[in-house]
């Protein structure tokens, strides 16, 4: 249960803070903002980790940045 909490706290935070730093306006809802921030989480995992570790918390920074990847290859993909 706690860890559930913890992946929508901590993926609001990283969501919001990918929105933030990611040039222009990005439109998402709450729920979009959360799925986006623990996207870049595990992205950011499976880049540093290569996937060996499973799913685990990859750095702050790490998943900001593969947020805001994701945004990148979203907004390259629906033009």
């Amino acid at each position: 249960m706690f860890n559930i909490l913890g992946a929508i706290v901590s993926g609001a935070i990283v969501g919001v803070l990918a929105r933030w730093f990611y040039p222009g306006a990005v439109d998402l809802t709450w729920v979009q903002t959360i799925l986006l921030g623990i996207g870049g989480s595990v992205l950011a995992d499976l880049a540093i980790t290569r996937g060996r570790a499973g799913i685990s918390r990859a750095g702050c920074l790490a998943s900001i940045l593969g947020a805001m990847a994701l945004i990148f290859v979203g907004r390259w993909l629906l033009g």
